[in-house]
């Protein structure tokens, strides 16, 4: 009787696993199985994808740890790793301009982000609201900015004629709102249930509270996925900086200095006794160079794995919906 017991208990346990089983290997009825030259062939184009991301990543890494003589050997860019050394990222470190764009980068990319973002979420919520001012109109109007702009002689006018030039709002303001992320958001925040935003209304909420408490917090993914392309956005920027402060060296981001480092391929412009120019002896000037973009590189490869989870709910149900 034990024995039978057991084995029924036993069953119990294994019955709803096994039904579990079934129902994740179910397929629908119109999808064929797949087969052996399918997943193979599925196999080799992630792989191949996958080579293409990370072999440039690859050889970026090894030639900034790379020697003068690893370099001279392998004529350029190195493929594989041969007398590896800190020198490059010592000297690099070690200079008053990197370390001071560094920090300008990271400055411009958080007040950058953060007005960005209050604007955009600003912006978004009112468009999604149906009975909003003029949202009709206003909404059309920032769509026909996605396809009919100034130009740019009449943004540097503009953005010069207020004091811009040489100033740090240059860097941000005029590129602070992008359309296409207010679109999402917008559609993101129409989905919020309307039950929930109407029991707050007859509880005494206003748009701001409705916002603040209900909107933003059932819309983390979506508004993780704007801060990150806005961010990234901020970080990678030169442009501007070649616009509107071209001369002032110590207001110049991470990225413009690789720029014009990588153009002149000597010392830092700016730099009176930089560490790049008295080092070229003995360090091979590729290096620095790679070794500047891997210090490009690594604060967003540090955020991107916290944000990447956000993607398919932020971006992907925001377009769909709306």
């Amino acid at each position: 009787m034990l024995t039978i017991e057991r084995t029924r208990e036993a069953a119990d346990v294994v019955a709803p696993q096994a039904v579990r089983k079934r129902k994740r290997n179910t397929r629908p009825a119109w999808e064929e199985p797949p087969t052996i030259a399918g997943e193979a062939a599925k196999g080799i184009t992630l792989g191949g994808v996958l080579l293409v991301m990370l072999v440039p990543l690859w050889i970026i890494v090894v030639t900034s740890l790379s020697t003068q003589g690893a370099v001279n050997r392998a004529g350029g860019l190195v493929i594989w790793p041969d007398g590896l050394t800190f020198e490059a990222y010592r000297v690099m470190l070690e200079d008053t301009t990197v370390r001071t764009a560094l920090l300008v980068s990271l400055g411009i990319t958080a007040v950058g982000t953060v007005v960005s973002m209050a604007v955009s979420v600003m912006c978004a919520y009112g468009l999604s609201r149906s009975r909003s001012f003029a949202h009709r109109f206003l909404l059309t109007l920032l769509i026909v900015t996605m396809f009919v702009n100034g130009g740019l002689i009449p943004t540097f006018l503009v953005v010069t004629g207020l004091g811009g030039y040489g100033q740090w709002w240059s860097l941000i303001l005029p590129s602070a709102i992008s359309v296409f992320n207010i679109l999402i958001l917008r559609s993101f925040y129409s989905s919020t249930s309307a039950d929930l935003i109407e029991a707050a209304r007859i509880d005494g909420a206003g748009d701001w509270r409705i916002l603040w408490s209900i909107v933003l917090p059932t819309s983390r993914a979506v508004t993780a996925v704007m801060a990150l392309f806005y961010g990234v956005g901020y970080w990678n920027s030169f442009f501007n900086v070649m616009l509107y402060m071209p001369t002032d060296s110590e207001k110049w981001p991470l990225q413009y200095v690789l720029y014009t480092y990588v153009n002149r391929g000597n010392g830092m412009p700016g730099s009176v006794n930089s560490g790049f120019g008295t080092a070229l002896s003995q360090t091979a000037p590729l290096s620095l160079q790679m070794a500047v973009v891997v210090l490009t590189l690594v604060p967003l490869l540090l955020v991107y794995p916290f944000v990447q989870k956000h993607f398919r709910t932020g971006v992907l149900t925001g377009a769909i919906k709306g």
